[in-house]
């Protein structure tokens, strides 16, 4: 039986630098190039996705950003892997709903039900909430935010309560939960927020009629072609990796592979990795670079297995209790450190090993160049670090 090919941590860094547009010679010109090679950029934390698309761009900036999200709609928010919110390109979006979020917005509308009819709200009653919500959409010449929704559908602004017994017992409004709903299927669309890019407030639109739930075949294509473009960016990578990055089954992600006809390579230590079957050429390593990326970076967040560009010395300082990622800073596809944003809007990083003066000039300019990006704007990251806290005191 013939060696499997090898592909050590070194030319996974290269792969990364050059298909994640963070060498600067691989720069993008457009925001939907950067989106559309990252594959997904977490959407949870609002700054993520400006500064994770500026990161890569050839002339920094977060306008550009802005119109793809909301004047031409090329990138939407939608969720999508374990549940979470993410900008994707337009073009994935059907992929993405029939492998991922139907099986999510099935368990969430049984949930939603339930608890809404142990309120004394049956089905019916929601179905006509839910009616009155997209009329409202239809009706209105602008977006709207879920406060001026509640005034329009009053029904939203009541409450059920959660967990009723329970030590979690709390109170819910409807329109968290109904909105949340409707969002995720994609019948009502997140546009621009309240406030400025940071903010989270979204106004609503009107979106298209919610999908038919796919059926087995169809889930099981989408997912093959969700896993083949995922790994066409982020290969070699392990199963766990796809396992962790897309939160489907085990056997799913086997089949996906399979699906693919993913090769296998052996990396770093003897684990196995898997690649497309085109992508087992060695790319030619960039030229030094360094980058400031914001918390949960999808090239950050980008698989279970990290060893290979996150030192297991440098995670108490790094991540948060729920294993996020912070700010980081990344030298030639090795995260060395982190950065934060004071209140005063400097830009302030802290490396966690000596790089050399390379290095450190790069940085610094990289720390220059994001405090232009950031302007006005001040960035705190909703799961904070140990390192990014201290930096910010």
């Amino acid at each position: 039986m013939p060696a499997r090919p090898t592909i050590d941590d070194d030319q996974r860094r290269a792969r990364l630098a050059l298909r994640h547009r963070l060498a600067p010679g691989a720069r993008a010109d457009r925001a939907e190039q950067v989106v559309d090679d990252l594959v997904a950029v977490h959407a949870t934390d609002p700054a993520t996705v400006f500064l994770a698309v500026s990161a890569r761009l050839a002339s920094p900036g977060t306008a550009d950003t802005e119109r793809a999200l909301y004047r031409d709609c090329s990138i939407l928010r939608r969720h999508g892997m374990r549940g979470t919110l993410f900008a994707i390109p337009a073009g994935l979006a059907p992929a993405l709903y029939a492998s991922t979020t139907a099986k999510a917005v099935a368990r969430e509308r049984a949930r939603l039900l339930k608890d809404f009819a142990a309120s004394g709200r049956d089905a019916g009653w929601t179905a006509q909430v839910e009616a009155a919500v997209r009329a409202a959409l239809a009706d209105s010449p602008v977006e709207l935010t879920g406060s001026q929704l509640g005034e329009l559908v009053p029904q939203l602004r009541e409450t059920i309560v959660y967990g009723a017994g329970t030590s979690y017992q709390t109170e819910q409004s409807i329109s968290m939960r109904l909105l949340r709903l409707l969002g995720m299927e994609g019948s009502i669309v997140r546009r621009r927020p309240v406030g400025g890019w940071t903010s989270s407030q979204h106004r609503w639109a009107l979106g298209p009629a919610a999908p038919e739930q796919p059926t087995a075949a169809e889930r099981a294509y989408a997912q093959r072609e969700l896993a083949r473009r995922w790994l066409a960016r982020y290969g070699p990578a392990t199963e766990d990796d796809l396992v962790w990055w897309t939160g489907w089954g085990v056997r799913e992600v086997r089949t996906a592979l399979a699906g693919c006809a993913a090769v296998e390579v052996e990396l770093a230590g003897g684990a196995t990795g898997f690649v497309l079957p085109e992508d087992l050429e060695p790319v030619t390593a960039p030229a030094p670079w360094a980058a400031l990326l914001p918390a949960l970076d999808p090239t950050a967040m980008s698989g279970k297995h990290r060893d290979w560009y996150l030192s297991p010395a440098h995670r108490p300082e790094l991540l948060d209790r729920s294993g996020n990622l912070g700010p980081t800073v990344w030298w030639n596809g090795r995260i060395i450190g982190a950065w934060a944003q004071r209140p005063d809007g400097e830009v302030v990083f802290h490396l966690l090993e000596d790089p050399g003066r390379e290095a450190r000039d790069a940085i610094t300019a990289e720390a220059a160049t994001l405090r232009l990006t950031l302007a006005d704007a001040r960035v705190t990251p909703r799961f904070r670090t140990p390192l990014e806290r201290r930096l910010t005191a």
